[in-house]
């Protein structure tokens, strides 16, 4: 056999070993791709990557929804004091005379008409605007505004609250009355389940 076969020769065998080595890789790949076919298996972020996630994650504070609480609050609140200075008046008094609108409404001495009473009541009622489940949701909405609903800011969202009531009872001059009471108990209620979500992101 000349160079030329001997070269021929080799370049076919080369040519055939390289072809059945690809052939083989080939098939191993089709083998493996069939096997996660059949098992379907997916992804799933490991657990350290879940918690990168998590703390990069932002809170951003509810600009909105804090200037529309606040005016509806505020809006309210007037509307209320209307009434009161309204009933004060009506009792033969001037708001000079009295130490104060609180004080006045504490000491419970004055009627009132037909219907300020029933829309007081209603405004009082279970699902009333000054009730313990809408004031209630209300506190916990402007709390998560104003913190971006980040869990791990309602411990010092409970901590102000606290402190408003504390200075509310104050104003009042006396233990504020059982619809407060209930109030404050329902919000500390939903300051357990908020908080709760951070201690289940650390988990």
């Amino acid at each position: 056999m000349d160079v030329n076969g001997i070269t021929s020769a080799v370049s076919s065998y080369k040519n055939n070993y390289e072809n059945k080595a690809e052939t083989k890789v080939a098939e191993k790949s089709e083998a493996k791709q069939h096997s996660l076919d059949e098992t379907g298996v997916v992804y799933e972020p490991s657990k350290a990557t879940e918690e990168a996630v998590t703390k990069t994650r932002k809170y951003t504070p509810n600009t909105e929804l804090i200037e529309k609480l606040k005016a509806d609050a505020d809006a309210r609140t007037q509307q209320l004091r209307d009434i009161v200075e309204k009933l004060i008046l009506g009792q033969g008094n001037s708001l000079g005379q009295t130490d104060d609108i609180w004080s006045f409404l504490r000491t419970g001495n004055f009627t009132v008409d037909a219907a300020t009473k029933a829309q007081a009541l209603e405004d009082i009622s279970e699902d009333g605007y000054w009730g313990v489940k809408q004031t209630s949701d209300r506190i916990i909405d402007f709390a998560k505004a104003l913190t971006g609903g980040d869990p791990s800011k309602a411990e010092a969202m409970r901590k102000a609250f606290k402190e408003g009531f504390e200075l509310a009872t104050k104003t009042w001059g006396d233990k504020l009355p059982e619809i407060s009471q209930k109030t404050y108990e329902a919000v500390m209620s939903k300051f357990d389940e908020w908080a709760a979500e951070a201690n289940a992101e650390e988990a």
